[in-house]
């Protein structure tokens, strides 16, 4: 029997009860992004981009352009003071090139075919008005597409990921490697850029898979073999780390599995995403919460989904979302423990770490410790059953609510029901008072 919590049908908190299937895909669905506050693109294996209304569904536009897979996308919207804002997209495929389109007419800007490699990361710097792609090279681009500066090649395995920090740096994923690099702009006024490797940190024994941004002081990096690390983001040095999310035995309070070894994919930090305080790790099957300020997993859900967890979100509120390759998508409160009256120490043989009332006081200060350490749990309270494949990611859009997109070629929009019921009253209303059908008295 799996050792996944289930949720019934009564799944009071779970505001998502109606949905919208988006179709149009031919192959898997991997990326989505958001445009503004109602217009989302999403781009797959098949090549092609599209554009959506996030609170009708409505297809907005196709872009076609690239001729293999899409690896990477990025919002870039420009808001120079002479002109009104323009929403702009950046593209990067397999097929070597990067496209830029516009989303207010679904038309191809740009298109760079210069590339050596295939471009894995795009990452726009918006206050210095460039944005970096990464593959075998780092380069810096411009608005107009001309490459200010490059990298040599690095290694055959590339950038995978990439992370903007202070003082004009970046932190690139390059293996198990983490380089810094800065970004300097020339003195006389000319366009020209320099890209200099300022450090290589080799502490992860394993390939990064995933790269977070906390604040301007702290950076977070996760490996294959579910190695966590804390960085400090102006001197690149390390802050924490964690290695044993996997390990039962660290979590006193989760029932152990027996297991002979662990095959990598169980333990392997998928993504990672954060608020001020906490990092929220998605690691193997599971969820781990990990409170900056402490150093500490301070609550986890082992098996939160049936296979790998693919994305993590944090909302506004205590609410966490989670995607898996299992095809769920489940919403989880981060809740507090009601603590129960600490029991009396025992005494005696089975009492290992010490002897009757020789280690009176130092049972009084682990209880009083564990007084003050507040306790957090996971609950599940919400499951959306929809897609019959791995779920790759989602964008949460407020009270216009929830996409998701997946191998399944589908992307679905999932809605408040009440939300959206109220909208219909309200349309019915207007169109009846209009129509003079509605008499006010």
């Amino acid at each position: 029997k799996s050792s996944v919590q289930t949720i019934g049908e009564e799944q009071i908190q779970n505001p998502y009860t109606e949905l919208l299937v988006l179709k149009g895909h031919q192959d898997i669905v991997r990326f989505l992004v958001q445009i503004d506050d109602c217009r989302f693109a999403s781009a797959g294996d098949d090549g092609v981009i599209f554009l959506w209304n996030a609170q009708t569904g409505e297809k907005l536009f196709e872009l076609h352009g690239h001729t293999h897979k899409i690896t990477a996308i990025a919002p870039f919207s420009s808001s120079d003071a002479s002109e009104e804002k323009k929403y702009l997209i950046l593209t990067a495929s397999a097929d070597r090139t990067v496209i830029v389109w516009d989303c207010s007419s679904g038309r191809q800007v740009q298109k760079v075919s210069c590339f050596h490699s295939t471009v894995k990361c795009l990452t726009v710097l918006q206050r210095l008005d460039v944005w970096l792609s990464g593959g075998s090279d780092l380069c810096v681009w411009n608005r107009k597409l001309d490459l200010l500066c490059k990298t040599s090649h690095l290694t055959d395995a590339g950038i995978s990921a990439l992370v903007e920090l202070p003082k004009n740096c970046v932190a690139a994923a390059v293996g198990k490697e983490l380089i810094i690099f800065r970004l300097i702009a020339s003195n006389d006024g000319s366009e020209g850029w320099n890209v200099l490797e300022i450090k290589r940190l080799v502490d992860h024994q394993d390939n990064i898979l995933s790269l977070v941004s906390v604040n301007d002081l702290t950076f977070v990096t996760g490996s294959h073999v579910g190695e966590l690390i804390v960085w400090d983001a102006l001197d690149w040095t390390k802050q924490a780390s964690e290695c044993n999310f996997w390990d039962s035995s660290v979590h006193p309070d989760v029932q152990p599995e027996i297991k002979l070894s662990q095959s990598p994919n169980e333990t392997s930090v998928q993504h990672l995403t954060s608020d001020e305080e906490c990092v929220f790790a998605a690691v193997g099957k599971g969820i781990y919460v990990y409170n900056l300020q402490m150093k500490r997993v301070i609550a986890c859900q082992r098996t939160a989904h049936d296979s790998s967890v693919l994305h993590i979100e944090k909302l506004p509120n205590r609410q966490l979302i989670s995607c898996s390759e299992d095809g769920s998508v489940r919403i989880w409160e981060l809740r507090e423990k009601q603590q129960l009256p600490a029991e009396p120490v025992p005494t005696g043989f089975f009492n290992m770490w010490g002897f009757g009332r020789a280690n009176k006081q130092a049972n009084q200060a682990a209880k009083k410790m564990q007084e003050n350490t507040p306790v957090y749990f996971l609950e599940l309270v919400g499951d959306l059953i929809g897609h019959s494949s791995a779920v790759q990611m989602f964008l949460y859009f407020g009270e216009l609510g929830l996409a998701t997109c997946s191998a399944d070629h589908l992307i679905i929009l999932w809605k408040d029901g009440e939300r959206e019921s109220r909208l219909r009253s309200l349309t019915l209303f207007q169109k009846l008072a209009q129509n003079g059908d509605l008499q006010l008295k």
